[in-house]
């Protein structure tokens, strides 16, 4: 079965300052132990936006300014740390549909394409002008063209990047391998009947 392609993702913008926000930050260890990834979204940055309400800061993710947000402007190394898939589950189930970054971790980047989350990158200079941009406009509309591999804000072209297979992957609806893989179970019992580590022992 072929998931909807992802070409483009529109809306407005949720910019989250920083380098190097790592996988703890983005969903707490307390949160791994659920059976499902529902209700992630409501504790995504749980103790950062603690941490801030304490020292009576308000949170990008708790600022009513970027409420209904679907894509999130981060920095440089987003997502380091630990390899824990819970982190784009609780971004996107929080509703953001892309990511737009300097750089981001190579296992949060693969976690992020296997549920359909993309992320793409830019320069420091440009994303610094896009987090400023949302932050004194919060309503200036955003758009990620995959296949034109652009980002437009408010009429300007910012060309980004992404990996060719990963852009790939969601141009044609084939971003979900597990999907894929159950979708022709019967091939795989088949193969795995014949590899002598699997069935042999």
């Amino acid at each position: 079965m072929t998931l909807p392609a992802i070409r483009r993702v529109s809306g407005t913008a949720l910019p989250l300052r920083g380098d190097d926000i790592d996988t703890d930050r983005i969903i707490p260890a307390r949160f791994l132990v659920s059976i499902t990834f529902e209700g992630l979204g409501a504790h995504a940055f749980e103790d950062d936006r603690k941490a801030a309400r304490a020292k009576g800061v308000t949170h990008a993710f708790d600022d009513a300014r970027f409420s209904g947000a679907r894509i999130l402007l981060v920095n440089r190394n987003f997502g380091c740390g630990s390899s824990r898939e819970h982190a784009p589950q609780a971004i996107a189930r929080g509703g953001i549909r892309a990511a737009i970054g300097e750089s981001f971790s190579e296992i949060f980047f693969g976690n992020a394409v296997a549920i359909g989350l993309p992320c793409v990158t830019l320069p420091r200079e440009a994303m610094a002008e896009l987090q400023s941009l949302a932050e004194s406009a919060p309503k200036s509309a955003l758009s990620v063209d995959l296949e034109a591999r652009t980002l437009t804000a408010e009429g300007k072209a910012f060309p980004v990047s992404i990996p060719e297979n990963a852009r790939e992957a969601f141009l044609s609806g084939n971003w979900d391998g597990t999907s894929m893989l159950l979708e022709r179970f019967d091939d795989v019992k088949a193969v795995a009947a014949r590899l002598p580590y699997v069935g042999g022992f």
